[in-house]
């Protein structure tokens, strides 16, 4: 198993400069401890992300680092010009000497795609598009797409992705429909949710995966050559008791962060589709399988029931989260890298 990096850069009680050097001591610190990627997400308009233009920011952390591989997940499609959106990831993918990893998706939050203008019922049919013609724009020279929402004719593309014929495309679902979609596709899945949850929408990406034939860019390094991931926010303490005494305010205020807009808008109507099931406090996250925070030895063998059950090759861990001081996120990364990594490396 290979074990990476999830973060939406949270707004905590400090200057967002402060919290942008924080993280890339942070990305260095994870190349250093054997990490293989780190992903970024992204959302608009809500205190839960403060990289809303995740490229600018991986422009930063690919040039902090030199091995981590690094990538949105995801980017929102529907928010972009695929011409313009080709472009950035060239220019990624070289400032990172082809590290890029490309997570696209269409957005969970009806309000952030209505802030800019982007109909909810539509986004999907919006998405799908985006991302054929994002393909046709980084596979090509020139390039042209004519579909419902995008069209280009005769697009000169000197610039082009220094991986060939472009970077792995990966993505992050929360239902069956987007799990078959991207298992349909080759892509590369990591799923989030409660175990139980999780496990319906693995399924499904790994019945659809398997009836393509394998995935569309391969990964030597992951067993069956295709990323099947899972998220989980981790604190790790010498002591459960000191790790949870820790985890329970983060994982709280993290949650907070997370349905800020629904509690903004405060309608019911929106807040259906793409939700991923939560706990509502610390005890229940971990009870549900979303959190792990105790000693190295209670996390991991936390981590090998949840693999052994989901059959993931891929633990995507949220170190950074809440108001965690970088001391206790570095700490915490000291443990999980010297005494978790080693023994879930074998899973």
């Amino acid at each position: 198993m290979q074990v990476g990096l999830f973060d939406h850069v949270e707004r905590a009680d400090r200057p967002i400069a402060t919290t942008f050097d924080e993280r890339l001591t942070f990305a260095v610190a994870a190349e250093e401890a054997g990490f293989y990627g780190l992903h970024v997400a992204e959302h608009h308009a809500t205190p839960l992300n403060l990289v809303p233009v995740p490229g600018i920011y991986l422009g930063a952390v690919a040039r902090a680092t030199r091995r981590i591989r690094l990538g949105p997940l995801v980017y929102l499609l529907p928010l972009y010009s695929p011409l313009r959106l080709a472009e950035e990831i060239c220019i990624l993918d070289h400032l990172s000497h082809g590290r890029l990893d490309i997570g696209v998706g269409r957005g969970v939050s009806p309000f952030e795609l209505n802030y800019h203008k982007v109909a909810h019922e539509q986004s999907r049919d919006i998405f799908i598009d985006a991302f054929e013609c994002l393909s046709a724009a980084l596979t090509n020279d020139t390039f042209s797409y004519s579909g419902p929402h995008f069209t280009y004719a005769n697009v000169p593309m000197p610039l082009r992705p220094l991986q060939q014929p472009m970077p792995p495309f990966w993505y992050g679902s929360s239902n069956t429909i987007g799990a078959t979609w991207s298992g349909e596709r080759g892509m590369h899945f990591v799923a989030n949710g409660p175990t139980a949850h999780a496990k319906v929408n693995i399924e499904a990406y790994k019945a659809a995966l398997a009836k393509r034939g394998g995935a569309a860019s391969p990964k030597p390094e992951f067993r069956g050559g295709a990323v099947v991931g899972l998220l989980r926010w981790i604190v790790v303490a010498d002591t459960d008791e000191e790790a949870r005494r820790i985890a329970k305010p983060n994982v709280e205020y993290h949650l907070a962060s997370l349905d800020w807009l629904r509690r903004k808008h405060s309608t019911p109507q929106f807040t259906a589709r793409g939700q991923v099931p939560r706990g509502a406090n610390f005890e229940e996250c971990v009870a549900d399988g979303t959190a792990i925070a105790g000693s190295p030895d209670t996390v991991c063998k936390t981590i090998e029931r949840q693999a052994a059950e989901l059959g993931i090759n891929y633990l995507l861990s949220y170190l950074f989260f809440g108001t965690l001081t970088l001391e206790q996120a570095l700490r915490s990364l000291k443990l999980f890298g010297a005494e978790v990594m080693p023994k879930i490396a074998q899973l």
